[in-house]
C-alpha cells in the first residue's frame, strides 16, 4: 500500500459493547505524572486548578489530573517513570528536574518516583494495575477510579539486566529501552542497535513478563529487539513517519511488524508530532485540529489493515502543555472528541470505541498475570 494512502480501513464485524447513551472508556498510554509530581504539580487538583495556582509563571499550561480522567472516563493510564541524562535538554525545566549521570544515580531518581506511585494508590480512586483483576478494579462501573499501569521510559535506572524481574515484582509492567540512547539501546537522534546489555534485557523482560514499549528506540534497535523478544509489544506514544519524517516516528515497515506481532500504537498528541512544520512559541494551536490525529491513527489503521492497533498515547504534560495540543483539546478529559473526530471520517462505533481504549485493555487483559 502506497505511503500516505487515505483509504480508510476496513471496518469490524465483530458486536461491540458499545452505548451511545455513555462515554466509552478511554485508555491513554503516556503521561508523566510522576514527573510533574517533581515540578510540584499535585496530580490530585485539575488541570484548571493548577494553571490557577502556577499563573504567569511561564510554565506551559497542565492540561492532565484526577478530576479531568474522571470526568473524560479516562479510565486507564500508563503512567511513567522517567529520569533524565545531564544536562537536561530543556532550557525552562533544567533548574527544576533532577538528572543523572551514573546508573546509581538513575536507579535513585526512578525508585523515588515509582514510591510517589505506590503512595498515591493510598487513594481509593486510583489503583495501581499489576494484574488482570487490578484492571478489572480500575474499570469497575460501580466505583470512580482511575488504573495506572507503570511504564518505564529509558532502562538507565537498571542497573543491570538481571533487575527487570524486581521491578516487575515491585509493580512495574513496561519498559521502553530508550529514550535518547541509553546503556541498553539507540535512541531518538542516536541512531544504532541494541548493545549487549540490551540484548540481554530482552531476554530478562520475556523471562519477568514485562511489555516492550518500542516507542523512541532507534530503527536498528527497533528490529534487534523485536527478533530476541517474544513477549507483548506495543509503542505507547509514537507517530507516522510518514507525515513526520524524523527517527522519532514510525515507518510504514514498523508499524506492519507491530499488528503482525499483535501490537497496539498510541498516537501522541503534541501538535509538533502532528502536524509538520509546526514549532513551539511559533505555531498558533488553532493550525493543528483532531482532523491531523485522525489522519495518523487511520494511517495506523490502513497499513495494519484493520482498526486494531490504533489508540491514543497522548503524553500530555511531558515538556508541552495546553498550548501545544489540538485546538479541540484543552485537557485530558476532552479525549473524548477523538471518538467523534474518527466518526464524522466514517469509522463506525465500535472502530472508534477501540481506539479511545478497546485495543489497549485488549492487549492489557493477554499481557498481564491473572
Amino acid at each position: 500500500m502506497a505511503a500516505g494512502s487515505s483509504r480508510r480501513p476496513k471496518h469490524l464485524t465483530t458486536t461491540s459493547s458499545f452505548d451511545a447513551r455513555r462515554q466509552p472508556v478511554v485508555v491513554d498510554a503516556h503521561e508523566d505524572i510522576a514527573m510533574n509530581a517533581i515540578l510540584g504539580r499535585d496530580f490530585l487538583k485539575s488541570a484548571l486548578e493548577k494553571r490557577a495556582l502556577e499563573g504567569n509563571t511561564g510554565r506551559r499550561s497542565a492540561t492532565v489530573g484526577l478530576p479531568d480522567l474522571l470526568k473524560g472516563n479516562v479510565r486507564v493510564v500508563f503512567a511513567t517513570i522517567w529520569v533524565g541524562p545531564c544536562p537536561h535538554e530543556d532550557p525552562q525545566e533544567r533548574r527544576l528536574l533532577p538528572c543523572y549521570k551514573t546508573p546509581q544515580e538513575a536507579h535513585e531518581q526512578a525508585k523515588a518516583q515509582l514510591a510517589y506511585y505506590v503512595r498515591l494508590a493510598e487513594d481509593p480512586r486510583i489503583v495501581l494495575v499489576k494484574t488482570r483483576n487490578d484492571l478489572d478494579r480500575a474499570l469497575d462501573p460501580s466505583a470512580h477510579r482511575v488504573g495506572l499501569v507503570l511504564l518505564m521510559e529509558g532502562a538507565d535506572p537498571l542497573i543491570t539486566p538481571q533487575e527487570a524481574k524486581a521491578w516487575f515484582d515491585e509493580g512495574l509492567r513496561i519498559i521502553a529501552p530508550a529514550w535518547r540512547r541509553t546503556r541498553y539501546a539507540g535512541g531518538t537522534g542516536a541512531p544504532g542497535p541494541l548493545t549487549a546489555y540490551g540484548r540481554e534485557l530482552m531476554l530478562e523482560m520475556e523471562r519477568a513478563g514485562l511489555m516492550l514499549d518500542v516507542s523512541h528506540l532507534a530503527e536498528e534497535s527497533f528490529f534487534d529487539a523485536l527478533d530476541l523478544f517474544h513477549g507483548c509489544v506495543l509503542a505507547s506514544h509514537s507517530n507516522c513517519r510518514v507525515y513526520i519524517p524524523t527517527d522519532r516516528h514510525l515507518s510504514d515497515e514498523m508499524i506492519r511488524t507491530l499488528a503482525k506481532r499483535g501490537g497496539v500504537i498510541g498516537t501522541n498528541l503534541y501538535n509538533g508530532f502532528l502536524h509538520s512544520g509546526w514549532r513551539d512559541n511559533e505555531g498558533a494551536k488553532s493550525q493543528v485540529t483532531l482532523v491531523d490525529v485522525v489522519k495518523h491513527i487511520q494511517h495506523v489503521c490502513v497499513v495494519a489493515g484493520d482498526t486494531l492497533h490504533a489508540a491514543i498515547g497522548s503524553d500530555f504534560d511531558g515538556g508541552f502543555g495546553t498550548e501545544s495540543i489540538p485546538a479541540e483539546l484543552g485537557t485530558v478529559a476532552d479525549l473524548q472528541q477523538i471518538g467523534g473526530a474518527l466518526k464524522a471520517e466514517g469509522l463506525s462505533d465500535a472502530d472508534a470505541e477501540n481506539i479511545l481504549g478497546g485495543n489497549w485493555l485488549r492487549l492489557l487483559r493477554t499481557a498481564l498475570p491473572p
